[in-house]
C-alpha cells in the first residue's frame, strides 16, 4: 500500500514514531532484563548447543530427541536447540549424520546441557554410519526448505578444484542456473535480486567472485546453509524469492587446527583455536586466486600488464561468556581487480560485519541482539588516449534488531522480534576529461531509506503431535529520506517519458512511504510413521530492486529503491507437498507443487540505458509476473554412496504493459525442464570418486530482426521479447579424491588430492549471446556466444594438521 505526502503525511510521520518506539521498547524489554518472563506452562525448557567433541565445531541439523515423550527438536544454524518438556527427568539422545549418539539424563534443576558428539566409525563391507537426522523431513513443518551440510558440498565435482556454496545451492530443485561460471541462481521464478544472500545474518548484494566463477564463501570458513524457497519463517523480509542463510564456522575451543588447499589457480588457508580454552575460539580464514601471475609469462605485453585475481578474509570470534550469555563477532572483505594493462579496469568487493549477544533470560524466553553491517562497491577506470574516466559506486546497510523465542511447553514455542534497517544507494560518481578540456564530474543522486521490520510466530502441536502448524504474520514500514531528487514523468509517450518535474528531498525529512502486511503459515501434518504431507503460504514484500545489463558480465549492478515511480514488489506463493522416507529413514523422498503470483515486477524497455543514467525510472515500466511447477527431489546421505536427485518442471511469464506490446512474455529464467543427478561412493578407504550431471532447457533471450534510426542513432528492432532460446544445456563433471594412508602414530597432520573435471564431454554452453551487424551483410545481425570451452581440469591439494 502508498501513502503520498499530501494524504497522510502526518499520519505517517506518527506512525514512524510508532513504530520506532515499539521496537525501541521491545529491545529496551528483552535485555535490559529488569522483569524476566517466568514459565506459564508446566514443566521447563532445557537449552544448549552440539558440537564435535574433537574439533568443537558446532553441528548444525543435528537431532536432540526424547524417547519417552517421542518428541524432539533440531539444532539452528549455530548449533543452539530448545527443548520443552514435561515435569520429571527425562532420557534424552543427540545424534548425528556420522557421528556416536549420546545419551543423559536430564531434570528440572538442569537447563542448560550442552553435548560433544564423536565421530563413528564406518565399515566399508556394512556400509553403515550410525546416528541420524532422523524424521527431520518428515517431523518439521518447514517445506521448500533444504539444509545441506559442508560434507554434502565437498562430495560434489569441485570447479576449478575447488567447491562452492552456491554451485551445490543450483543443483536443488527449483533453482535455476544463471550459467557456466557464474554462481548467480534464480529460485521459482524469481530473479537474482530477490534472492536474499546473508552471510551471518549479514546481507551480501553480490555474491561472485572472478566474472561469477567462484562465489564469496570459502569453503575453510562455511559450517552450513539453508536454502528457504517457500513457506519463509517471517523473521526474514526484504526479498521476493529465497533466504539463503550461511553460517560461518565458530572456530576450535581446545586446539590449535590449520587447514587449506593449493589448486592451479588458487590457494587457500583457514587457522582456528582456543583464545581462552573451553570458553572462546577464533577463525581466521583467507584465499586468493593468482591467474594475474600466469599472465606474466605470456608474450604479449599488453597482457603480461593485465591484472586478474580476488582475495576475500574471514574472521570470527566466540565467546562464552557464562552459561546464559554469548556472544559472536564475525566480519569479511573481499575484493576482486581485473585491468588491462593501464588503459582500462574495474574492481568490486563486500564489506560484512556481525555483532550478536545470545542471552538467556528465563527458563522459557532466549533473545539475541544484533549490529549488522553490509556494504557492496565497484569501481571503474579508463584511460585511453587522452581521455580519462572513472566511476565510483556503492550500496550498503546498517541493521539493527532483536529476536526472541518463548517456550510454552514441548506443544507451542513462540518466536517474535523487531529491526530498523538503513539503506544507503549511491549509484555513482562520474568523473570524466579530455586532454585540452575542462574535467567534468556527474553526480548521480543517491538514495537513502529506512525498512522497519516487526514480526511474530507461533509452532504449535495439536492431537498428540500429529498437526503441527507454524503461522505468523510481519508488518514492514520503508520510509524514503532526503537528501535527494525524485522525478516526475510525462507518461502520454508509450515508450519515451519526459520529466516534466523534478522534487528536490531535503535532508532528513520523510517523503514516500510503503508499507505491507506479510501473513506466513506451514502445516505439516503426520499421515505414518514414515511420511507427511505439508503446505504453506506466505507473501514477500520487497523494497529495493536492481537493474542489470544483459549484455555485460561485469558486476555494474544498479540497485534502485521503492519511489514517487517504483512501487514494491509483491509475492504470493502457495505450495504442497508430500515427504516420504524409506530404508530406516536413509532415503528422504519429496515431490512440491508450487504457485506464485508477483506484482510490481520491472523491467527494462528495448534499448533501455541503465548504467550511469540520472533518468534509471523512465527507462523502467512495471507489472506483474507468476511462476508455477513441480519438483522432485530423491536424496540418501548415508553410506558408502549417497547423493541426490532432483528435477524441475516449470513455467515463468511476466505481462508489463509499455514492453513487448503490452503482451505476455517468457522471463529471461524460464525453464521448462531442470534435472541434476549427483553423487559419491567410496571406493576404498583412500579413495572416492563423485560425479554430477545437469540438464535445462535452454535460457529465453530476445533476436533482433532489424535496426532504425532512434535519437541521432541506429537502434536495433527486436522480435517478441525472450522469444528465442539458447540450445538446452547440459553437462557432466567427475571428482576423485585420494587420502594418502599414513603410517606410524602422527595422524595429527592430514592430506588429499582432489582431481576433477568440468564438462567432460566438452559440450559447447552459450552462457550469453550477443548481436553486431555483419559486415557482409549490412542490415543484418550476427551473432556472438560467449562459453567456457571444456573439459576443464583441475589438481587440488587440501591439507590439515
Amino acid at each position: 500500500m502508498h501513502y503520498d505526502e499530501n494524504i497522510g503525511g502526518v499520519f505517517l510521520l506518527y506512525y514512524s514514531m510508532k513504530i520506532r518506539a515499539v521496537i525501541l521498547f521491545v529491545l529496551l524489554m528483552g535485555y535490559g532484563m529488569i522483569m524476566p518472563m517466568n514459565a506459564v506452562a508446566q514443566g521447563y525448557i532445557v537449552t544448549g548447543k552440539v558440537f564435535d567433541a574433537e574439533t568443537g565445531e558446532t553441528l548444525v541439523g543435528a537431532t536432540v530427541f526424547v524417547p519417552d515423550i517421542q518428541y524432539g527438536v533440531v539444532t539452528g544454524l549455530n548449533g543452539e536447540y530448545r527443548l520443552g518438556l514435561p515435569s520429571g527427568e527425562h532420557k534424552v539422545v543427540f545424534s548425528f549424520v556420522g557421528y556416536e549418539n549420546y545419551e543423559t539424563i536430564v531434570g528440572p534443576d538442569q537447563t542448560v546441557l550442552d553435548a560433544g558428539l564423536t565421530s563413528s566409525s564406518v565399515s566399508l563391507e556394512e556400509v553403515v554410519i550410525s546416528a541420524r537426522q532422523a524424521d527431520r523431513n518428515i517431523e518439521r513443518a518447514d517445506m521448500s526448505t533444504i539444509a545441506v551440510s559442508m560434507e554434502t558440498i565437498r562430495n560434489i565435482p569441485a570447479f576449478l578444484g575447488e567447491v562452492d556454496v552456491l554451485r551445490t545451492i543450483q543443483l536443488l530443485p527449483g533453482v535455476q542456473s544463471a550459467g557456466d561460471g557464474n554462481t548467480g541462481f534464480f529460485v521459482r521464478g524469481g530473479d537474482a535480486d530477490q534472492n536474499m544472500v546473508l552471510f551471518d545474518n549479514a546481507l551480501v548484494y553480490n555474491a561472485s567472485h572472478l566474472f561469477n566463477f567462484f562465489s564469496v564463501f570459502n569453503p575453510d570458513a562455511v559450517a552450513d546453509i539453508r536454502l528457504y524457497k517457500g513457506g519463509i519463517p517471517p523473521s526474514y523480509g526484504g526479498r521476493l524469492s529465497s533466504v539463503l542463510d550461511v553460517e560461518t564456522r565458530s572456530g576450535n575451543m581446545d586446539e590449535y587446527r590449520v587447514n587449506g588447499g593449493i589448486g592451479l589457480i588458487s590457494s587457500r588457508m583457514s587457522f582456528e583455536g582456543p583464545l581462552q580454552e573451553g570458553r572462546s575460539s577464533f577463525l581466521v580464514a583467507g584465499r586468493r586466486t593468482y591467474a594475474d601471475l600466469f599472465l606474466k609469462l605470456s608474450p604479449d605485453e599488453n597482457q603480461r600488464d593485465a591484472r586478474l585475481y580476488f582475495y576475500d578474509l574471514n574472521a570470527r570470534m566466540n565467546y562464552v561468556v557464562n552459561s546464559r550469555n554469548r556472544i559472536f563477532l564475525s566480519a569479511y572483505h573481499g575484493k576482486d581487480l581485473t585491468a588491462f594493462s593501464n588503459l582500462f579496469g574495474f574492481d568490486w568487493g563486500n564489506t560484512t560485519g556481525s555483532l550478536r549477544w545470545n542471552r538467556t533470560i528465563s527458563e522459557n524466553l532466549a533473545g539475541n541482539l544484533s549490529l549488522l553491517y553490509s556494504n557492496y562497491r565497484f569501481n571503474i577506470d579508463g584511460d585511453v588516449g587522452p581521455a580519462t574516466f572513472n566511476w565510483e559506486s556503492d550500496v550498503g546497510n546498517i541493521n539493527i534488531r532483536a529476536d526472541f523465542t518463548y517456550s510454552a511447553g514441548r506443544d507451542n514455542v513462540l518466536t517474535f522480534g523487531a529491526g530498523t534497517l538503513y539503506h544507503m544507494l549511491d549509484p555513482g560518481t562520474i568523473n570524466a576529461a579530455i586532454e585540452g578540456a575542462s574535467r567534468t564530474t556527474t553526480e548521480l543522486t543517491r538514495g537513502n531509506a529506512l525498512e522497519h521490520g516487526l514480526y511474530l510466530n507461533n509452532e504449535q502441536r495439536f492431537f498428540n503431535n500429529r498437526l503441527l502448524l507454524a503461522y505468523g504474520l510481519r508488518g514492514s514500514l520503508f520510509q524514503v529520506l532526503g537528501p535527494g531528487k525524485q522525478y516526475v514523468f510525462d507518461r502520454s509517450a508509450p515508450y519515451n517519458w519526459e520529466v516534466s518535474d523534478t522534487i528536490i528531498l531535503e535532508r532528513g525529512k520523510i517523503y514516500d512511504s510503503f508499507w505491507g502486511l506479510e501473513p506466513r503459515i506451514s502445516i505439516r501434518f503426520l499421515t505414518g510413521a514414515s511420511s507427511s504431507l505439508k503446505a504453506s503460504y506466505n507473501r514477500m514484500v520487497q523494497y529495493i530492486q536492481q537493474a542489470q545489463s544483459a549484455q555485460s558480465v561485469a558486476p555494474y549492478d544498479v540497485w534502485y529503491m521503492s519511489s514517487n515511480n517504483i512501487p514494491p514488489q509483491v509475492a504470493d506463493q502457495v505450495a504442497v507437498g508430500y515427504f516420504r522416507n524409506f530404508l530406516d529413514d536413509r532415503v528422504e523422498a519429496s515431490v512440491e507443487l508450487y504457485y506464485k503470483s508477483m506484482s510490481g515486477i520491472s523491467d527494462v524497455i528495448d534499448n533501455g540505458d541503465i548504467l550511469g543514467n540520472e533518468l534509471l525510472e523512465g527507462q523502467l515500466r512495471v507489472g506483474d509476473g507468476w511462476s508455477y511447477g513441480a519438483e522432485f527431489l530423491l536424496r540418501k546421505e548415508e553410506g558408502r554412496f549417497n547423493g541426490f536427485a532432483g528435477y524441475t518442471w516449470s513455467r515463468t511469464r511476466r505481462q508489463i504493459d509499455g514492453i513487448n506490446n503490452d503482451k505476455s512474455y517468457y522471463a529471461p529464467n524460464d525453464r521448462r525442464h531442470d534435472l541434476s543427478l549427483t553423487g559419491g561412493y567410496g571406493i576404498t578407504r583412500a579413495v572416492s570418486a563423485s560425479l554430477s550431471f545437469v540438464f535445462s532447457t535452454g535460457r529465453a533471450f530476445t533476436l533482433p530482426v532489424g535496426k532504425m534510426f532512434y535519437q541521432g542513432g541506429f537502434a536495433p528492432i527486436y522480435a517478441e521479447r525472450n522469444s528465442s532460446r539458447l540450445p538446452a544445456y547440459h553437462r557432466l563433471d567427475l571428482s576423485v579424491t585420494w587420502v594418502p594412508q599414513r603410517a606410524g602414530t602422527n595422524r595429527r597432520f592430514s592430506g588429499s588430492w582432489n582431481f576433477s573435471v568440468f564438462n567432460v564431454y566438452g559440450r559447447v554452453n552459450p552462457i550469453s549471446v550477443s548481436f553486431a551487424e555483419d559486415s557482409d551483410s549490412p542490415g543484418i545481425p550476427r551473432s556472438s556466444f560467449f562459453y567456457i570451452p571444456g573439459p576443464v581440469p583441475a589438481i587440488t591439494w587440501n591439507f590439515s594438521f
